[in-house]
């Protein structure tokens, strides 16, 4: 049975985007119209937030190559993919603040208020509700995990945030200052400054489903600015933590692409499908929306033949091709160094990876 809670009606005539809350920026506070809003690479890259936008209390488990990931629900639930915009927030606060030279710390305090704007939230009393909550989920989801942040490893059970608390409430019962302290694997990403943080569009925030979120995170994550990029079906149901089957997954991204076709609603990429295959393309407008490099850039432009594909499947141990193409040029990425021959880099790297990993 497909997960109705994923369930995408393409014949909706509803706008793709949610609205536009509050489109005046209050320019007496600090906020993220200042602060780029900004993300781990981690959380963007792998599926540690459930796409349910109903109590998810099914524990997963994910493998991906070397990596896995172990996430246990909290008592309302795993957190979800919008639950996430309160840690974009905050990474966002403490980026801006590392940017121009001040000190950061775990623990942060902030005004409710303005993190609901800045996320493009309701700030209603239902508005606060759904933010208690997410508080809740952020700190109950239990993960355990071998993803490096910030050139750490964290083998550890942990949560995305270890607490949350309501320094003042209005007299209406809602929040005003809250203090959150980040978990140190979190925290990690942003003190190293190590290349585990990247701007995304404000408009992440106005998209409406799930899986589209999950979708610009990939993409903003391994496309980058400056190349195509492409997964399979298959790669990408897995990448995207989604638990409906693969033939109602492959319904729900051919809809998406379609609308975005039509409205070009998700920011900055646009995707095609064609048999098993999505393209993922940066915009021609996207460099001009964020300033700073993505590094190295080269990297991505590294083309790859199709023989060397073609004798890469021979040794890839029944691992997807395009993941290991991933892997390597993550690989280069971290070396920061360009191959001579990229076939025989690609190639050998194939070899090597399913003989230090084992097979698929």
């Amino acid at each position: 049975m497909a997960n109705l809670i994923e369930t995408h009606d393409s014949t909706s005539e509803r706008s793709p985007l949610l609205p536009e809350r509050h489109p005046q920026p209050d320019f007496f506070i600090c906020d993220i119209f200042d602060a780029a809003p900004k993300s781990d690479t981690a959380s963007m890259e792998h599926p540690l937030f459930t796409l349910s936008t109903k109590p998810d209390h099914t524990p997963r488990e994910y493998r991906n190559g070397a990596n896995c990931i172990k996430i246990g629900p909290s008592p309302i639930g795993l957190a979800t993919v919008h639950d996430r915009d309160v840690l974009i927030y905050c990474i966002s606060q403490c980026m801006a603040r590392l940017n121009s030279g001040q000190q950061v710390h775990k623990t942060m305090r902030f005004n409710a208020h303005d993190l609901l704007k800045q996320t493009n939230r309701a700030t209603n009393d239902r508005g606060y509700d759904l933010f208690k909550s997410a508080l809740k989920r952020l700190q109950g989801t239990q993960i355990e995990t071998n993803i490096t942040t910030g050139g750490k490893e964290q083998y550890e059970v942990f949560s995305f945030i270890d607490s949350a608390k309501t320094i003042k409430e209005s007299r209406e019962g809602r929040m005003q200052a809250i203090e959150i302290t980040l978990s140190d694997w979190v925290f990690n990403a942003i003190h190293e400054k190590s290349g585990d943080i990247l701007t995304i569009s404000r408009d992440y925030f106005r998209l409406r489903k799930p899986l589209e979120r999950r979708l610009y995170e990939l993409a903003r994550k391994c496309c980058g600015q400056n190349s195509k990029w492409l997964f399979k079906v298959e790669t990408l149901h897995l990448r995207t933590g989604s638990t409906s089957t693969l033939k109602e997954f492959r319904r729900m991204l051919k809809s998406i692409i379609e609308t975005q076709t039509v409205y070009s609603h998700i920011p900055d990429y646009s995707f095609s499908l064609e048999g098993d295959l999505v393209t993922i393309r940066p915009r021609r407008e996207f460099t001009d929306v964020f300033t700073e490099a993505e590094t190295p850039t080269s990297i991505y432009k590294v083309i790859i033949p199709m023989k060397a594909y073609e004798i890469a499947r021979k040794h890839n141990g029944g691992y997807d091709i395009y993941f290991l193409e991933s892997e390597w040029r993550m690989m280069l990425q971290t070396k920061n160094a360009l191959p001579e021959n990229p076939s025989g880099s690609f190639v050998n790297y194939v070899k090597w990876y399913v003989g230090k990993y084992g097979k698929a």
